[in-house]
């Protein structure tokens, strides 16, 4: 069983509201409640906004963490960025996730360090990268292209994607013998959350575990 039990939220504001006001409002206040509970990271997935809106999004998540990490230093909470490298880079998040089939954390390294010392930006020298999995093969890829972590699933059946096929705790046990962290995705709920852990798993990844209840519960049973 992991030590300490990493978390990360996944966003979808479309989730909160009919309106997009209402739902980037919302979901800006559950980035302010995930950091204050201590979730380690945050992916920004917000893939259906063009452009503009997205870096919109991204800038005012930016500056709530920010402004939140000046008032207790002691808050952890990472932002990145789904698949948008340039987007990170520019806005100054902690880092980028990349799908499965996006270009490998290396290729983004690459390009992080020709633009982080642009006086402009407040990223990071060295981007956190998260990468999504299917397979203990697809772990080893991303360990060995310089992933941070690796986000594996989908671990259980969803209950919104019946027939969907599960990787199951077999898989994320071998896929768990990286030695980068793997975080379980995937039809993760509160009672099964624990047979991650004994997995192998060193954390949770979930996007309605996270949003659709209040964060700052979730987080204490998790690392209870």
């Amino acid at each position: 069983m992991a030590v300490s039990c990493l978390l990360y939220y996944i966003t979808d504001r479309r989730a909160f509201a009919v309106d997009e006001p209402t739902r980037r409002r919302h979901l800006l206040q559950k980035i302010g409640e995930a950091a204050r509970a201590g979730i380690d990271y945050i992916q920004l997935r917000e893939k259906d906004l063009p452009t503009r809106a997205l870096e919109s999004l991204a800038r005012e998540s930016v500056a709530i963490l920010g402004k939140l990490r000046t008032e207790h230093p002691e808050l952890r909470t990472k932002l990145l960025i789904n698949s948008r490298t340039d987007v990170a880079l520019a806005l100054g998040a902690d880092g980028v996730h990349l799908r499965s089939a996006d270009v490998a954390p290396e290729e983004v390294k690459k390009i992080w360090s020709c633009g982080a010392g642009a006086p402009a930006r407040g990223s990071r020298e060295t981007p956190l990268i998260g990468v999504s999995c299917h397979s203990p093969k697809e772990v080893g890829q991303a360990e060995a292209s310089g992933a941070t972590f690796a986000v594996f699933a989908p671990v259980f059946e969803k209950k919104n994607f019946p027939g969907q096929r599960s990787a199951g705790l077999m898989q994320l046990r071998e896929a768990s013998k990286a030695e980068i962290p793997v975080l379980a995705l995937g039809g993760v709920t509160l009672a099964n959350a624990q047979q991650c852990l004994y997995a192998g798993a060193a954390g949770i990844a979930a996007i309605r575990l996270f949003q659709d209840h209040d964060i700052a519960t979730v987080v204490a049973q998790l690392r209870a």
